[in-house]
């Protein structure tokens, strides 16, 4: 199977690199760190609002809103853990015989950021959520490609994660990043300025690839190849 698309626009937040700009560094293993507590400030948004939301959602709806794509955009949000996070404080409610927040459990699910992102932008659009395990990432790719088949029209992609709360940790076969991303997808041509392609098949000589690094060669537009959720995925910038 070989997927794929063209990049029109991008954005990406993480606690290192909350800025588009930041993502012009080289990124090194001393820029993750999981206990990182720094949520994006999300000012579209007004502070009633956005204090009520988990730091995922945050996240989410900051790349999402700053990946310049067109009011009525179809969207895909991925994520593996979704809001993990607010759930397990909802149950630690429940053990406590405390009374449950509302908001709380309406913001539980795992399409909160997805549905906070229509009502925000008034986007009437059909959006996705996906949640697929480890594979989760590339599974929302394959949904992304086969909307753009279906209609050759643009798509916003957002794929983010934060780290599972500590009862969690020891079941963790990942390394964990606070970590968001948007790309604007279409249809692949000739003329397009920055391509992804994934496949399947890996070559023998492949080596790892890293979702920051992947980010890294799209905010410098250098390309870059390597395997990401044992898929081989080709980031090629037109010259």
């Amino acid at each position: 199977m070989q997927l794929t698309y063209s990049i029109l626009s991008w954005s990406a937040w993480s606690p290192s690199k909350p800025t588009a700009d930041d993502w012009l560094i080289q990124p090194n293993n001393h820029d993750v760190d999981i206990n990182n507590s720094t949520s994006p400030t999300l000012s579209q948004v007004p502070a009633m609002q956005r204090r009520r939301y988990s730091r995922l959602t945050k996240m989410m709806l900051t790349v999402a809103l700053e990946a310049d794509v067109s009011p009525q955009t179809r969207s895909i949000f991925s994520s593996r853990h979704g809001e993990l996070n607010r759930t397990i404080g909802l149950l630690e409610d429940v053990i406590a015989d405390e009374a449950l927040s509302p908001i709380g459990f309406s913001q539980s699910v795992h399409n909160t950021a997805s549905g906070i992102f229509t009502i925000l932008t008034q986007n009437h659009c059909a959006v996705t959520s996906i949640a697929a395990g480890e594979q989760t990432l590339p599974q929302a790719m394959i949904e992304a490609y086969a909307q753009l088949i279906d209609k050759d029209e643009p798509i916003l992609f957002v794929y983010g994660d934060d780290p599972v709360p500590p009862i969690f940790s020891p079941y963790v076969d990942e390394p964990q990043l606070p970590l968001a991303f948007a790309w604007q997808l279409a249809t692949a041509t000739p003329s397009s300025p920055i391509t992804l392609k994934l496949t399947d098949k890996i070559p023998q000589t492949a080596k790892p690839l890293d979702i920051e690094q992947l980010l890294y060669a799209i905010a410098t537009k250098k390309s870059v190849k390597g395997i990401i959720k044992e898929w081989y995925w080709e980031l090629n910038v037109a010259a």
